[in-house]
């Protein structure tokens, strides 16, 4: 008999930060106002070379002030648009400083491309002539200023082209002249590389600053998709942009070096034609050494490179094939210095960090154990200390280590909950931030010898704000499936909770690769609102979600979306086994992937669920994209059977339960398409749904008074029926 079941883990009790006494009942309109966010953010703070200070915009963001690490007094102001010379702008939202402090560059009327990239004016300020100019003549607006290593440059983008300003001579060369809208863009990255690389800048300086290596899209032959959009005009237009979907042409990729003396562009020709991705290039210590990093199109090849821009000679240092695929997560944290580099891998079955030296020998396994270092913070490079953050204790925790060269492990972080850390330039302080389901974001510095040295932000006002509410607790939760999975869940409870009584459920579920919804953090959303109208929410964090190593991670690979729904019916049939939980009321909710899963466990849980939520829901694998969908399914030619059983369109008439489908039209990410298509299958399925289309929201649906408006909404249709 396999044990089905529910077992307690952590049961958090708020006590008087979540009080269950008091009789101040949430709304909605204050939480999707914001009105319990908690303060997450207290200026970015930018370590300088020397370690001892570090910069920060102040609230007005009209400076750049200089701060000491060890006091957190400001010891100076590095720019000012009051007293700068020439600025005719009173603020700006974004800066960049050279390595030699001798350069500051500022931006504003940013404008937001997709998720990431932007375009804005740029301004060079000489930080010793105090004297502000703009860094180009031009009237088009630059995209990601990327500075020379000396100072005494910075390229740039605009119009799809590269530039650099050469500082010392006032001047600007054009690198590149072939770059046009939707066919070539130089440096900057296309759709696709930027929603699932997180990549916009494929641009890298050699330490020399004689070198500046780019990567070339020609997305020509990627096919546009056209969203229309809704501006009051008789005649609406549509938005176009290349979208690669599942099986479809990508951009063609191609590896340049520009020669700052000679103005030569050099072609840098991959060894292996199987290169399909460049997702990061970046210069190592040495001016001679390119480090390319590569995957092929199943991105389950990883390839790193050192190029030479000179004589575009390659050699392999880093060669790591998996039977799945290779995390590109992970490229994210190698890090090179003069005797080598440092690197993440999943391959002895959990994500650990290695040492290689620059010929790319492994020195050095740093961290063991069946959990995953879930980030690599860095190396001192005084000492050798290396400190990451990592899911040891706990999936549903983090905590941050030190790690020296003898192999002795030193935990820095002491409270409990999640732990994350960002260390200045020499490793003599850092900032940790910590908050538990119990307690708010509390962010501080601490020095070398993990001393608190001083508070950055506390939360207090929330705290206080927390304790005039009656509010619901949380637990932490292992649960048993049919299947005998032990999986982590989260259970909120009304504050009223009465165990004689029998309740409804929500199910709150995201369900994607290495994804993870079960954290031991702050967090307060809508489900405050069901709990205190008599719904529990649940969550559940099924196979194929994050911390729990690679097997688990990647056991739904080619079938995304047949365990993730399967874990959630089992689960929900789990919890329907409580004496204080209605198994006939039911509901599953989730966004984006979460949308997804929530269809695929209504057309596969015969009627475990009574209603269920999709938000921006793909519903046909075929119509996403093609790095993210092709890394966990390949394409639909190699795996036609994968992706038609994990299809909703395709188990339209399975669907069981009252359904909710909302959508925004602009959805640039996962397009109104999908829940168009999937209501049509519904019709012809003869199965009964209700729909909400938000006219020109993206992904996120959001602006205005929406977010109110959807979860009175989504609020609504539980109330109704459950």
């Amino acid at each position: 008999m396999k044990k089905i079941g529910i077992t307690l883990l952590l049961s958090l009790t708020i006590g008087t930060l979540f009080s269950q006494t008091s009789s101040k009942e949430v709304t909605l309109k204050e939480i999707t106002a914001g009105a319990f966010n908690q303060k997450s953010s207290t200026g970015e703070m930018r370590s300088l070379p020397d370690g001892a200070h570090y910069t920060a915009m102040n609230a007005e963001r009209n400076m750049i002030i200089k701060y000491a690490y060890r006091t957190g007094n400001a010891v100076d102001t590095l720019f000012n648009t009051q007293t700068a010379r020439e600025c005719n702008f009173d603020t700006f939202q974004g800066y960049m400083i050279s390595a030699t402090g001798h350069r500051i560059l500022v931006w504003r009327d940013t404008e937001q491309i997709y998720r990431r990239s932007w375009k804005a004016n740029i301004f060079d300020f000489d930080v010793r002539r105090n004297y502000v100019k703009p860094l180009t003549q031009s009237k088009s607006k630059q995209m990601i200023p990327t500075f020379s290593p000396d100072g005494r440059m910075c390229a740039y983008v605009r119009d799809n082209n590269i530039w650099i300003a050469k500082f010392d001579f006032n001047t600007e060369t054009q690198v590149t002249t072939d770059g046009v809208p939707n066919k070539i863009l130089n440096g900057i990255t296309d759709w696709v590389y930027e929603e699932e690389f997180s990549v916009t800048n494929l641009m890298s300086w050699s330490e020399d600053s004689e070198h500046l290596a780019f990567v070339r899209f020609d997305e020509s032959d990627v096919k546009e998709f056209k969203m229309q959009t809704f501006d009051g005009s008789l005649y609406p237009d549509f938005y176009k942009y290349k979208y690669p979907k599942a099986g479809e042409k990508n951009s063609d990729v191609t590896l340049h070096a520009y020669s700052v003396e000679t103005k030569d562009i050099k072609t840098l020709k991959l060894p292996s034609d199987d290169a399909c991705y460049i997702p990061m290039i970046k210069f190592t210590k040495n001016p001679e050494q390119l480090a390319v990093m590569t995957l092929n199109r199943h991105q389950n090849v990883f390839n790193m490179y050192y190029a030479n821009p000179k004589s575009t000679v390659f050699r392999l240092i880093l060669r790591e094939e998996n039977a799945c695929y290779v995390d590109s997560e992970l490229l994210k944290h190698i890090e090179f210095t003069p005797a080598g580099f440092t690197y993440l891998s999943e391959k002895d079955g959990y994500t650990h960090i290695y040492q290689y030296s620059n010929t790319g020998v492994m020195k050095r396994q740093v961290t063991k154990g069946n959990w995953d270092v879930t980030a690599y913070l860095g190396t001192d490079p005084a000492t050798k200390a290396v400190y990451y953050q990592a899911a040891e204790e706990s999936p549903i925790s983090r905590a941050v280590y030190k790690m020296d060269v003898k192999g002795k492990k030193t935990k820095l972080s002491t409270l409990p909950g999640t732990n994350s850390a960002s260390f200045n330039a020499d490793f003599t302080y850092y900032t940790n931030r910590n908050s538990s389901a119990q307690s708010p974001l509390l962010i501080a510095v601490h020095d070398a010898k993990n001393k608190q040295v001083r508070v950055l932000e506390d939360n207090n006002a929330l705290r206080n704000k927390l304790t005039d509410y009656s509010l619901a607790k949380k637990e932490f939760i292992k649960l048993h499936t049919a299947s005998d999975i032990e999986l982590n869940a989260s259970i909120l409870k009304p504050a009223n909770f009465d165990s004689n009584k029998k309740y409804p459920v929500l199910m709150v579920q995201y369900s994607g690769p290495n994804s993870q919804q079960v954290l031991d953090s702050y967090g307060f959303d809508w489900a405050q609102h069901l709990a205190a109208n008599g719904i529990i929410v649940v969550s559940v964090d099924g196979r194929g979600t994050g911390a729990r190593g690679e097997e688990f991670r990647k056991c739904t690979y080619q079938r995304m979306g047949l365990l993730e729904s399967q874990d959630q019916v089992e689960a929900a049939q789990a919890l329907g086994k409580l004496p204080y939980i209605d198994a006939k009321r039911i509901a599953i909710y989730g966004w984006s992937f979460g949308g997804y899963c929530t269809l695929m466990s209504m057309s596969t849980g015969n009627g475990t669920f009574k209603a269920g939520i999709a938000v921006a829901p793909p519903t046909d694998w075929r119509f996403y994209d093609t790095v993210y969908t092709e890394r966990f399914m390949r394409t639909p030619n190699e795996n036609f059977e994968g992706y038609k059983l994990t299809s909703p369109i395709q188990l339209a008439g399975q669907l069981e339960g009252k359904l909710l489908l909302v959508h925004g039209t602009a959805d640039d990410n996962v397009h109104v398409q999908n829940s168009m298509d999937y209501a049509e299958a519904l019709v012809q399925a003869n199965k009964q749904f209700d729909m909400h289309i938000y006219t020109n929201r993206n992904h996120s649906i959001y602006g205005g008074n929406t977010r109110y408006h959807l979860f009175t909404k989504l609020s609504n249709f539980l109330f109704d029926n459950l």
